[in-house]
This record gives C-alpha cells, sequence and structure tokens, in this order.
C-alpha cells in the first residue's frame, strides 16, 4: 500500500519530536506561555483584593457616582465620570486615526515610489517612538490653542448637533482636543502593522487582477483590502489599547472635572488614567485602593476589547476557510 501524505507528515513530525532541541523548544515555549498566564492572574487578583477593600467601604455606587473623594467622610467616590470620559476620547481617537492610518499605509505600500516609501515609513517609525509626555506637552502648547478657532467653527456650523454645541466658555481642554491628541499618538502604531499586512499581499493576487484589468484601486478593493482586514482589526486593537490607558498626554492636555457633558467641546471630564496620575501622589491609603479599583475596571475593559478583537479575527478566519 502505499504512503499517503498524511502518513508521511506525522512520521516527519513524530521524528521531529523526538529530537532534543524540539523538546526543549517547544517545553520553553509551553512555559512562557503559562507564567504570562499566571503574571496576568497575579495582577488581576491584586487589582481585585485591593478593589475589593475600597469598594467595601464606600457610601456610594462605585459605578454610577459622579465624585471622587475617597479621604470624604463617609468615602464617596465612583467611575461614571471617568468610563465616559475614557471611552468617549477613545472612540472619537479611533475614528480620526483608523481611516487616515489605512490611507497612509496605502500609500506607502502600494503608490509612493520607493525612494520615498522608504523614508516617509521611517517618519512613521520614528513618530511610534515619541514619549507620552512629549505629545502631551506640544498639546499642551501648540493643540490647544489652534484648536479654539476649530471649536469656533464647529460651534457655529454644527451646534445644532447638540454635542458639537459649546455651551461653556472656556480653552480647548476638552474630550475632544484629548481625542484629536490620541488620534496623533496611535496613528504611527496603527499605519505601522497595516503597512506591513499590506506588504503581505501575495503579489500573484495583484498581478492577477490587473491582468484581468483592473485599476489600481481596484486591486486594493478586491485584493489588498481582504487580504489585510484581520490585519487591520489587529491594528485598530493596538491603537484602541493605548488610547484607553494613556496616561501623561491626557493629564497635561485636559482640564478634569467630574461632570458628564454630551458637549465634546466644553472643558472638563476624565479618564481612567489621567485620573489615576493625577491623584495617586495626594491620595492616603484608602485612596490609593480606590484608584486601584479604577484601574480594575480599566482592566476589564482592555482585556474585553482584546478578546472581542480575537474573536472577529477567529470568526473571520473560520469564514475564509469555509470559503476556500
Amino acid at each position: 500500500m502505499a504512503t499517503t501524505t498524511p502518513d508521511i507528515q506525522r512520521s516527519r513530525g513524530a521524528k521531529s519530536a523526538s529530537r532534543p532541541g524540539d523538546r526543549i523548544f517547544s517545553g520553553l515555549s509551553r512555559g512562557s506561555g503559562i507564567t504570562l498566564l499566571v503574571i496576568m492572574a497575579a495582577i488581576a487578583g491584586f487589582l481585585a483584593y485591593r478593589a475589593i477593600l475600597a469598594i467595601s467601604q464606600d457610601s456610594t455606587n462605585f459605578f454610577t457616582t459622579f465624585e471622587w473623594n475617597p479621604a470624604g467622610s463617609p468615602p464617596a467616590f465612583g467611575i461614571a465620570v471617568l468610563a465616559f470620559g475614557t471611552v468617549v476620547s477613545s472612540i472619537i481617537a479611533m475614528l480620526i486615526a483608523v481611516p487616515v492610518a489605512i490611507g497612509i499605509a496605502l500609500f506607502i505600500s502600494h503608490y509612493a515610489p520607493r525612494k520615498l516609501a522608504k523614508p516617509l515609513a521611517y517618519v512613521v517609525d520614528l513618530l511610534a517612538a515619541v514619549p507620552s509626555i512629549i505629545y502631551g506637552l506640544w498639546g499642551a502648547i501648540f493643540l490647544v490653542p489652534y484648536l479654539d478657532g476649530l471649536n469656533q467653527w464647529l460651534d457655529q456650523y454644527l451646534g445644532w448637533t447638540y454635542i458639537f454645541d459649546k455651551a461653556n466658555e472656556g480653552p480647548a481642554r476638552s474630550l475632544f482636543t484629548v481625542g484629536i491628541l490620541l488620534a496623533i499618538m496611535i496613528l504611527p502604531i496603527i499605519t505601522n502593522v497595516t503597512r506591513e499586512v499590506f506588504l503581505q499581499v501575495p503579489k500573484m493576487h495583484e498581478e492577477a487582477a490587473l491582468a484581468l484589468g483592473a485599476t489600481r484601486w481596484e486591486v486594493i478593493r478586491m485584493s489588498v483590502l481582504p487580504f489585510g482586514r484581520s490585519g487591520i482589526i489587529s491594528a485598530s486593537m493596538l491603537g484602541l489599547g493605548r488610547a484607553l490607558g494613556e496616561t501623561m498626554a491626557v493629564a497635561v492636555v485636559l482640564s478634569p472635572s467630574f461632570l458628564i457633558s454630551g458637549h465634546l467641546l466644553d472643558p472638563g471630564g476624565g479618564t481612567f488614567a489621567q485620573n489615576i496620575a493625577a491623584k495617586f501622589n495626594e491620595a492616603n491609603e484608602y485612596g490609593r485602593d480606590a484608584l486601584i479599583a479604577s484601574g480594575l475596571v480599566l482592566f476589564a475593559i482592555t482585556l474585553l476589547v482584546n478578546g472581542a478583537a480575537r474573536w472577529i479575527i477567529g470568526r473571520r478566519k473560520e469564514y475564509s476557510g469555509a470559503a476556500a
């Protein structure tokens, strides 16, 4: 009886598994994965323990209170404003950054001449390495003053939408400004990952589309974007993770207040990371436990976002495999 291909592959796999180097590498890989899970569980356990200590003494509802006063008598603090500010600023950042990042990645990978593509890619890589505090200082000194004109224009022509209706006067230290700053910060990360994914598109797919008479945009629409869709999702979630947890840049730019307002141009608001950075030094031991409780919520949100991204990517792979 002739030996089939699966039998040959199993035989080769058994031989390779018996080699000492393969066994060592397999053990190290498995140990690294287990170590990572243990570290994540330890972090979650520590945050949960300290959070329980704080929430058990909170005199208000931790999830709906518009106040942060753990040093009061009785203590009263909640994350409603922080959750709203974190989610809204991150959504604004993603709405701005993702389309621009995809456009830049397509330009570098498929439109720009090679002499221009390499320097441009280097500049994007360099922007991804700029520290957060530098972005924050730039945002406070340059971005905030120059956004006053944009805010007035939005208030004048789009104020009827309510979200662009500026009800309170003041500098542009708002969630809208924070969202723009976060978009600038996450733009290089999303662009880098997306560009690398677009460069992995099989050349045969693009050449086949061109041979059939497709234009360059049709090649991108039919070959490049479908191939890189899971990579775009992964890059976007990576950028969203940074936007959710950004600390110093937001702390420098935002004018914090514990009020929820649908007027995005009004000064005020807050985020989890910004509140932790602003309150940690002046907090007592119980106040730090309260900040850790808010950090646990941010930790859970990040895990949910990453889990959702993995689920979407997994579903797309299953769909693509079934279609093939």
